[in-house]
């Protein structure tokens, strides 16, 4: 078999996210439920520092957790569980395994993507570029690419 890649658009990219997040809410709720009592945290479960800033532990742990997940998964393997399922894979321009200085590039620049709102910038980005790359995969020199298996004729013999 051989594989062969496209860039992957944003329904995909989305998908992918969706996934990942089930995930996240599979492990995080019943660790919530079990240290807070609550399955979903309100104010008055959460330590508040000032405004909107949570200090929380619990939510301080979930916080890194989920970036290490990214950071690691998509710097190590090319995929996130959500990007496995969907069929998705994350690589260096040059191709391969992106390595965790690129992972964790791509991910801290997560903030910068979502401004302003609701990941605006990262969306425009994506629609806009041919690699559809959104800022962080553009500076970290990275890829979201849609990967399929083809059978060579060869394979059919």
């Amino acid at each position: 078999m051989q594989e062969y890649a496209r860039f992957a658009g944003l329904w995909l990219r989305f998908l992918a996210l969706l996934v990942d997040l089930l995930l996240f809410s599979a492990v995080f709720f019943p660790v919530t439920r079990l240290v807070k009592g609550v399955w979903i945290m309100s104010p008055s479960d959460h330590r508040w520092t000032s405004g909107l800033f949570v200090t929380d532990p619990l939510c301080m742990a979930f916080l890194v957790v989920m970036a290490a997940y990214f950071v690691f998964f998509e710097g190590l393997t090319g995929a996130t569980f959500g990007k496995w399922v969907v069929g998705l894979r994350v690589q260096g321009v040059e191709g391969g395994r992106p390595g965790l200085m690129k992972g964790l590039l791509r991910n801290v620049l997560r903030i910068v993507d979502g401004l302003p709102a609701f990941n605006i910038l990262g969306i425009v980005l994506i629609l806009s570029s041919a690699e559809r790359a959104r800022l962080g995969d553009r500076i970290a020199g990275t890829r979201v690419v849609r990967v399929r298996r083809r059978r060579n004729t060869l394979d059919r013999a």
